[in-house]
């Protein structure tokens, strides 16, 4: 009685050797796992993406030497600010929420104006 033999995962191809084999190269297994990772992968990369690029335009809004700056959200939006990504929130005591791009954040004013703080370092 013959076994059936077991087709490559990625590429079906008839595999030999180990009954517990999978794949039938290294090759084959890379792409398959590469194929397999590649959605959620590109999901992180873009957001980090997204982060970076938020947080550079913040930093560029304030002049060197200063430590905050007060910008209008239409030039946030022009420079390709993404108000949906932030790292993380600080609301101090006054109940003021500031929305943070890694070190650099902001906070919404009236009239759609944004106070721009650069982060303390701990």
């Amino acid at each position: 009685m013959l076994a059936e033999q077991k087709q490559c995962l990625h590429c079906g191809n008839p595999i030999q050797g180990r009954l517990d084999k999978k794949f039938c190269d290294d090759s084959c297994r890379n792409t398959y796992n590469y194929s397999q990772n590649a959605i959620s992968t590109n999901l992180i990369r873009n957001i980090n993406y997204a982060l970076k690029k938020n947080r550079n335009i913040l930093e560029s809004c304030i002049s060197s030497g200063e430590d905050l700056a007060k910008v209008p959200r239409e030039k946030l939006q022009r420079k390709g600010f993404n108000f949906r990504f932030f790292t993380h929130t600080y609301q101090n005591k006054k109940g003021n929420l500031y929305h943070y791009c890694y070190d650099y954040g902001y906070l919404e004013l009236e009239n759609d104006w944004y106070l721009v703080v650069k982060g303390k370092e701990t």
